[in-house]
């Protein structure tokens, strides 16, 4: 950023529980934007565990965040805890009242949800837990990244690199965008075609319902319900 050059400020919101890669996969990108002033915003500045056996360490407190440009809640098994802390929901109320845009990947679109900011919206988010946007008065819209005025969910977890490949090419144009993705090598081929339940063997996605993700989601439901 030269001396001239006016900060863009995206702000992250860190959480216990936090799916590490909805963050940090994102945050790698936007970063090289023009401008770019990452903020990674917490209630307190203090270790903040995420799912994968490492803590981060938020630069900011909720409180003393600057106003952001482009605000980001990424998702993650704490989303449940997200849902119901007042604070937390207010911070993005006020945080998406002057942003440029408003974003999620994963089930952090969950949380832009349970502070209203998802009423009468498309939107997406894992595809294991799709089915509570509708509480919140969201259509869901099956796309790794879905766009709906100033409001930009992406899917679960990888879906936040093109969600910010496609925020970097809105604002600094398509050849930047490419610039971007050329020089982080992102050229996906993945070794198995399993990466989407409309393409996984129904038996594996029936499994990870099973193991993981059901339990969750009947969690999350009680949680929103009674909210």
């Amino acid at each position: 950023m030269t001396d001239t050059q006016k900060p863009f400020h995206i702000v992250f919101l860190l959480f216990n529980g936090i799916t590490q890669l909805d963050f940090t996969g994102p945050a790698q990108f936007l970063a090289r934007m023009p401008g770019a002033a990452v903020h990674t915003a917490a209630k307190h500045v203090q270790p903040v565990q995420t799912d994968s056996g490492f803590a981060m360490l938020p630069s900011t407190s909720l409180a003393d965040c600057p106003q952001a440009d482009l605000l980001c809640i990424p998702g993650g098994f704490g989303t449940r805890d997200v849902i119901q802390d007042e604070e937390t929901l207010q911070f993005l109320r006020d945080q998406a009242a002057e942003a440029q845009y408003v974003t999620s990947v994963c089930t952090g679109s969950l949380a832009l949800g349970a502070a209203g900011l998802l009423q009468g919206r498309r939107a997406t988010s894992h595809w294991a837990y799709v089915s509570l946007l509708e509480k919140f008065g969201a259509t869901y819209e099956a796309a790794r990244v879905v766009k709906d005025g100033n409001v930009i969910t992406a899917g679960g977890v990888t879906s936040g690199i093109d969600f910010a490949l496609t925020v970097i090419a809105e604002i600094a144009g398509q050849s930047f965008a490419e610039a971007v993705q050329l020089g982080l090598e992102y050229d996906p081929h993945p070794p198995f075609d399993s990466g989407s339940p409309a393409v996984a063997d129904p038996k594996l996605v029936t499994l990870l319902n099973d193991r993981t993700y059901g339990d969750v989601l009947k969690e999350l439901q009680k949680v929103i319900d009674a909210s």
